[in-house]
């Protein structure tokens, strides 16, 4: 069983930085993506970031592209959001998760999510 446990959420105001990470337990998927997807109230699971485990490739949605930074800790079976100027709407709960299928950019070709990490940017 794998287990995903995130940390690094917290309560941050307009233009601060913020750093989550997400370490990894159990079976892991050396040969998989893993990325970070993110939730607001009242909208739907959108991507983020996600990153090759093997390559260190990356993408990125639009929205956070030149403000947020992927990475991963091999060793430690861990990866990281680096998350810079942060906006009021980047406000929700953050997720990470295992990638099993070919779509980066959707919520249905990842698995083994964790718990969720609240991010709340305040003006």
């Amino acid at each position: 069983q794998v287990q995903l446990v995130e940390s690094g959420g917290g309560l941050v105001q307009a233009g601060d930085s913020l750093r989550l990470s997400c370490a990894a337990s159990g079976r892991t998927f050396s040969n998989r993506s893993m990325g970070w997807f993110r939730q607001a109230p009242g909208k739907e699971r959108e991507f983020v970031a996600a990153i090759g485990w093997r390559t260190g490739n990356t993408d990125y949605a639009d929205s956070v592209k030149g403000r947020f930074t992927i990475s991963r800790d091999n060793a430690k079976n861990t990866v990281y959001l680096q998350m810079s100027s942060l906006k009021l709407e980047n406000t929700a709960i953050y997720y990470c998760a295992i990638r099993l299928g070919d779509n980066v950019n959707s919520a249905k070709d990842y698995s083994y999510w964790g718990q969720g990490n609240q991010v709340t940017v305040s003006s």
